[in-house]
């Protein structure tokens, strides 16, 4: 994981949302930004940190901070591709 300091240029509220939900905003969100620029998910189904991972790793997007903001967790991702 990589500093925190990063400042996303697109945040996700899929706060509310569950299964699939956050994964398809962030598979949406990803698309609408540049390669080297940081997307911020914010989710608060239990399940959205295990399947973004899965997302990331499978997409080849790196992860680059995972937090619990209250309910809330709070995912960085990078766009590799």
């Amino acid at each position: 994981m990589v500093e925190v300091s990063v400042k996303p240029v697109k945040t996700v509220d899929a706060r509310g949302m569950y299964c699939p939900g956050p994964v398809m905003e962030t598979a949406k969100a990803i698309k609408q930004i540049n390669v080297g620029e940081v997307l911020e998910i914010l989710a608060t189904d239990p399940a959205a940190k295990p399947d973004i991972e899965a997302w990331a790793r499978r997409t080849g997007n790196e992860i680059l901070n995972i937090e619990q903001q209250g309910d809330a967790t709070r995912i960085l991702i990078k766009r590799v591709k």
